[in-house]
């Protein structure tokens, strides 16, 4: 377990409107990459160097920039390099989470973790690298907490507390605008599957382009279609981010395709179970965490190196099936890639007068591109209940990394889901291709769009 002196464990008393200091910005694309990751290896060696040798392209993979084309695996011929079983887990103990343990001692006999040799090959544009070290003096936070002024991405590359974490999670350097068509699957304990299909169209303010069009206090859009299950095929829902949810709310809107109508979601997210997963996954689970931050106090509680989905082109490939993948209990582990990581560790225990089916989520924030790879959630008992994880990968279509397929594991019941899966999508996600702006994110484009 690695935990250095600059993650301390501190919540936001103190120190929430602190912001680094020139001296320590300064560090930014120096011993520190732009984004606030430590360039150095460990000193074991198992952890590699940053080299950010590419940029806007992937070895092996011919991708035609905006043509949906499928990820490639510039990585597929490695072989891996150690294989964590239940036998052999207690060797590895500092190193996994308790999730990942649970899943190990549950499925004894399926599940196991293949690691693979650490790369941290790919770089971020200048212009997102101009943005972050800015931020790394301007950017505050305010309502405590529940807001940010200045932006993303990555407003807080050196951070100071657990908000300031999570809004880099929340606000990372991605896509401007992401199109993509994706598979759910709710896995049944005995293997039998329900399935979902949707069509999404993002639209990531905080990523825009200098002199493209904007919503002052949003940060994002989205507009999700469903086409599977065929009952609620044509329903669409649209989502207006803001920057505080103190002085702003989450806005969504859905549009039924029976009714023919346009309502709005009054408190859209938290634990409202996500359309099509059986109540594996909640609303605010997609990309482990999303939305408000008022129902918990977050708490950093510093780095750790921890084995985590990194470099993960495999579980997104056409080359997979998902008669392959979707295995009983857990996916196929065949088809998982693990890296040892330097993570941020970031506690949310929920707040005494508020309800939500978690009492504690501990987020792992992959410190090269802030967002979170995985998640142990507890239940209200305060025992551990799911394990999920999100399977990232270099896209050269925005030069940043991709949220791919994610799991969603009930340890209880056995049964779990697959979200955001494009394997078998006729296109991959087309990313920053710009086309989409504010006026196709409102309850009158979704009205049109349903006529």
């Amino acid at each position: 377990m690695l935990v250095t002196a600059m993650a301390v464990n501190v919540g936001l008393a103190g120190s929430a409107l602190a912001q680094v200091s020139p001296e320590e910005a300064a560090k930014l694309g120096k011993e520190l990459t732009c984004v606030g990751a430590e360039k150095a290896g460990n000193a074991e060696g198992t952890i590699p160097e940053y080299t950010g040798k590419y940029l806007g392209e992937v070895p092996g993979w011919k991708h035609v920039k905006y043509s949906g084309g499928h990820p490639v695996d510039p990585y597929a011929a490695e072989k891996p390099i150690l294989v964590i079983t239940a036998q052999n887990m207690s060797q590895y103990d500092a190193h996994l989470t308790e999730g990942q343990k649970a899943l190990l001692k549950t499925y004894p006999t399926t599940y196991k973790m293949n690691i693979y040799p650490g790369h941290r090959d790919f770089r971020y544009p200048d212009y997102i690298c101009e943005r972050v070290m800015g931020n790394a003096v301007n950017a505050k936070l305010v309502n405590d907490g529940m807001g940010v002024e200045g932006g993303g991405p990555d407003p807080f590359p050196i951070p100071k507390n657990g908000m300031e974490a999570l809004w880099n999670h929340q606000l990372p350097a991605r896509s401007w605008t992401e199109e993509k068509s994706s598979d759910v699957a709710s896995v049944l304990p005995n293997g039998s599957i329900g399935w979902g299909r949707t069509y999404q169209r993002n639209l990531s303010l905080d990523n825009s382009p200098p002199n493209a069009e904007t919503v002052e206090g949003l940060s994002s859009m989205s507009w999700n279609s469903i086409f599977k299950p065929a009952r609620d095929n044509g329903n669409m829902t649209i989502v207006h981010e803001p920057y505080n949810y103190q002085t702003s709310t989450r806005q969504a809107w859905s549009y039924n395709a029976s009714t023919r109508r346009v309502r709005q979601l009054p408190g859209f997210g938290f634990d409202q179970p996500m359309v099509g997963t059986n109540g594996t996954m909640t609303t605010d689970e997609d990309r482990m965490y999303n939305g408000s931050p008022e129902r918990f106090n977050w708490k950093l509680v510093g780095k750790r190196e921890i084995y985590i989905p990194a470099n993960a082109y495999k579980p997104n490939t056409a080359d997979i099936k998902y008669a392959d993948m979707l295995t009983p209990n857990h996916p196929n582990p065949e088809f998982m890639r693990f890296e040892l990581r330097r993570v941020w560790v970031l506690e949310a225990d929920l707040k005494p007068d508020y309800r939500h089916v978690y009492s504690k989520r501990v987020l792992f924030l992959d410190e090269d591109i802030w967002s979170a790879v995985m998640a142990d959630n507890y239940d209200t008992r305060g025992e551990l209940w799911k394990h999920g994880m999100v399977n990232y990968y270099y896209h050269p279509d925005m030069s940043a990394w991709q949220a791919g397929s994610q799991f969603f594991m009930d340890l209880n019941s056995g049964q779990y889901t697959g979200y955001s899966m494009s394997n078998e999508a006729k296109k991959g996600p087309i990313l920053n291709e710009g086309k989409f702006t504010p006026d196709m994110y409102t309850a009158d484009a979704a009205r049109a769009n349903g006529r």
